[in-house]
């Protein structure tokens, strides 16, 4: 036995001993007996390893689980480990022996998944944490950078920051996001008009597939390189890193968020944004966020807030708003002007003069129970639509809301570009989450709160897309293809997976199909492979 070799057997005996004391699953240790076998011996797995008599699996559990309605649901089980990978030998080691002990893995980066299907399951499985997994390697001069799953998006906006004041990255607002779960859903953000999704400005990725090899983009291979952008990754593979096209940005950014209530015109507002927000000019973005409120003599109004921001100083913003959207009243003091990367904490939701520090917390604060639910929009929503619109949210009273335009670069994508198939021709796409607290009921109002959303997504029905009714991946929800299908498991995944990436489905389940025909990598709304009868 030579020297590498006598160190893998003690590693290996001594790991055995000690998982033997706290574990009396046997599947689950032949797992973990497996995994220093596989795993690179010079960075050893052993202390990424964590299971329920551990003292820190709880809190690693919830630390990176952000839907208490998940967490704190009775039915949904527990993981049987959690392996907090350090080093790509590590996932390789959780996919060779999860697939050679019928464990299934659930991978997590950020944790935001809004139905928690990286840290939940139906039947016994490992949570394959990546987390730890978080390098940024930023080039200014070929304007790329290569980031790796388990970073957040604050932390890529400051590690840009750091090297270039006019470069930055288009994706979401919120900074605690997970890289490895936002890029595989499409990426939305603020920047969509001027340069499309985060997927949109991804040219490479490091993915380890169903044998625990390592592809980069030419050895994955074109097809799969397509699915892995919108796809949902998960399905395909655990992508490792992905590297970006940084973008440019003035030095000056102007933002402004102006409220309107139902006494000041908000219905007609709101209208008239539906027309034009889809339409401006590439550098302007304008979201619209409706919300309850309460005021005098405990009457309820809706109040309605229209958040922008400006590739540019805040003199040409309100020329163009004078010109393309005069029925707001944008007026000079509701502008900001800041750099690139201090917007990103304006749409984070911190106050002004906030240090860009902030941008490196990586753990969601104040957590809530939460359900969401999406839709596109290809026609306006009428004024009677609107009026029924805020009569429900005054009702729901717990419900966040946003109104997110398409237009500009996503009308020039092809729907078949990536998997993202909502491109031309949509107007916006909406998010309502409704959410409650400890105080609201916890655990026993999530009933109440639940049909309250889908009551809502009800009604919405008859103004949104149809035939299918579409969805964004990223605001993942359970209740699209449960029992609208009595066919076999693929129908049910057809229903779905259409509401998902409409036409583009297929093709993701061809490619399932090439790269993981058992169907290994999967969760509750993953791809199919495509069966031979279709």
């Amino acid at each position: 036995m030579n020297s590498s070799s006598s160190k893998l057997f003690i590693l290996s005996t001594s790991f055995l001993l000690s998982i033997s004391s706290i574990t009396s699953n046997s599947v689950l240790d032949n797992f973990l007996q497996c995994l220093p076998i596989h795993s690179n011996t010079s960075n050893p797995i052993t202390n990424s390893i964590y299971v329920p008599n551990n003292s820190s699996f709880q809190y690693l559990y919830e630390l990176r689980a952000n839907n208490l309605r998940i967490i704190s649901s009775s039915t949904i089980s527990k993981p049987l480990a959690i392996l907090t990978a350090r080093h790509a030998s590590h996932v390789q080691a959780a996919v060779i022996c999860a697939k050679i002990h019928s464990i299934q893995l659930r991978i997590r980066s950020g944790g935001h998944d809004y139905e928690g299907l990286s840290y939940r399951s139906d039947i016994p499985f490992v949570i394959l944490d990546l987390f730890n997994l978080r390098s940024i390697k930023i080039n200014i001069t070929s304007e790329t950078a290569w980031v790796q799953a388990g970073a957040t998006t604050g932390e890529l906006y400051y590690k840009i920051a750091e090297k270039s004041k006019v470069h930055g990255f288009p994706s979401g607002v919120c900074t605690t996001l997970g890289i490895g779960g936002h890029f595989t859903g499409g990426g939305y953000g603020n920047m969509i008009p001027k340069y499309g999704l985060s997927i949109d400005n991804v040219i490479d990725a490091c993915l380890i597939d169903v044998n625990g090899t390592i592809h980069n983009r030419k050895s994955m291979g074109e097809d799969v390189f397509w699915a892995i952008r919108g796809g949902g990754g998960t399905s395909f593979g655990v992508i490792l890193s992905w590297k970006i096209k940084l973008v440019h940005v003035p030095r000056k950014v102007t933002v402004f968020k102006v409220q309107r209530t139902l006494d000041q015109g908000a219905t007609d507002i709101a209208y008239s944004w539906q027309h034009i927000a889809p339409k401006l000019p590439k550098y302007l973005f304008i979201r619209l966020q409706p919300e309850p409120i309460t005021i005098g003599n405990g009457n309820k109004t809706i109040r309605v807030s229209f958040i922008g921001q400006f590739l540019g100083r805040s003199r040409k913003l309100m020329n163009l708003m004078n010109e393309e959207f005069p029925e707001l009243r944008l007026q000079q003091n509701d502008c900001i002007e800041m750099s690139w990367v201090e917007s990103t904490l304006f749409w984070a939701g911190f106050t002004n003069g906030t240090s860009i520090d902030v941008l490196l917390n990586r753990v969601v604060e104040n957590k809530v129970f939460f359900k969401t639910k999406s839709d596109y929009y290809k026609n306006v929503i009428p004024k009677q639509g609107l009026v029924m619109l805020w009569e429900m949210l005054m009702d729901i009273g717990n419900i966040f809301v946003q109104l997110n335009p398409h237009g500009g670069r996503m009308d020039e994508i092809s729907e078949t570009e990536t998997a993202v198939h909502q491109r031309g021709g949509y107007l916006f796409k909406v998010q309502y989450t409704v959410y409650w607290s400890e105080s609201d009921g916890g655990i026993g109002a999530a009933k109440r709160y639940v049909e309250m959303s889908r009551r809502l997504y009800g009604a919405m029905a008859q103004y949104a897309s149809s035939d299918p009714r579409e969805a964004f991946l990223n605001y993942r929800d359970l209740d699209i293809g449960c029992n609208e299908s009595n066919d076999t498991d693929f129908g049910v995944a057809e229903v779905y997976g259409t509401k998902y990436f409409n036409n583009n489905f297929m093709r993701l389940a061809r490619v399932k199909a090439m790269v993981d025909p058992e169907n290994f990598f999967k969760n509750e709304q993953s791809i199919p492979p495509l069966p031979s009868s279709h």
